[in-house]
C-alpha cells in the first residue's frame, strides 16, 4: 500500500516526464515489485516469493552468522564516545537516545502499542533509570517537562510527558521517535552520516 501511494505522488509530481507508467504501478503492486527486483539483487523472484507461507528471508550476512572480514569472525569496534559534547558536562545533563516501537517502521507509525517495551496505547514516555529518577525528585509515572542543552532557537521544551522507570544506563534517557524531534536541533549532527544526533542528544 505504502509504494502505491508513493507511485501516486510520484504522478503527480512528474506526470509522464520519465515514460512512466504510474497508473499501471498503481493498477497491479506485482509490477512495483517487478522494479524493486530489477534495482536489488536480493529480491530475486520477489514475486514468487512473496507468496511463500510467511514471506522469505533476505540474506543478511550478520543474521547468517557470516562475517566477511579478515579473520572469517565477527570484530568488534570501540566507539570513542559522545563525551565531546559540552553540554554533557552540566550537573543536570542527560543523554537522550530515540527508540522506535514495535509498530513502527523508520518514521511510520502502524499503531500506540510497543510490546517490546511494555507501552500500550501511547508514546508520551520517557524512559529513565529508577536513580535519575530519585536524584531529580521524580517517580515512576510523574509528568514531566524535558528540553535541550545546546541553547539555539531550533530547539524546543516538551512537556506533558511521562517518566516511565527503565532499566537502562544512569545518565542516559530513551523516548520515542518521531515526538522527541522538537527537543532537538537540526544543526547538530553526525559528521559521518550528516543525520540529525538522535542517538546522544543533551537534555534536561
Amino acid at each position: 500500500m505504502r509504494n502505491c501511494v508513493i507511485a501516486g505522488i510520484a504522478k503527480a509530481r512528474f506526470g509522464d516526464r520519465h515514460g512512466i507508467d504510474w497508473d499501471g504501478l498503481v493498477g497491479d503492486y506485482d509490477r512495483i515489485r517487478d522494479k524493486i527486483e530489477a534495482v536489488f539483487t536480493d529480491f530475486f523472484d520477489f514475486n514468487a516469493r512473496v507468496c511463500n507461507p510467511g514471506g522469505f528471508r533476505l540474506d543478511v550476512v550478520a543474521s547468517f552468522r557470516r562475517w566477511n572480514s579478515v579473520s572469517g569472525k565477527a570484530n568488534f569496534l570501540i566507539a570513542p564516545g559522545i563525551r565531546k559534547e559540552s553540554a554533557l558536562a552540566a550537573k543536570e545533563a542527560l543523554v537522550l537516545t530515540t527508540i522506535r516501537s514495535h509498530d513502527q517502521y523508520n518514521t511510520t507509525v502502524y499503531g500506540l502499542d510497543d510490546r517490546c517495551q511494555g507501552v500500550f496505547g501511547r508514546r508520551d514516555i520517557v524512559f529513565m533509570n529508577q536513580e535519575d529518577l530519585a536524584n531529580r525528585g521524580l517517580a515512576d509515572g510523574g509528568q514531566i517537562e524535558i528540553c535541550g542543552l545546546l541553547g539555539d532557537e531550533e530547539s524546543h521544551s516538551i512537556g506533558s510527558l511521562t517518566a516511565v522507570a527503565y532499566d537502562i544506563p544512569r545518565g542516559s534517557v530513551a523516548g520515542y521517535h518521531p515526538e522527541m524531534n522538537p527537543v532537538m536541533s537540526l544543526s547538530r549532527f553526525v559528521p559521518q552520516s550528516d543525520t540529525p544526533s538522535y542517538m546522544g542528544y543533551p537534555l534536561r
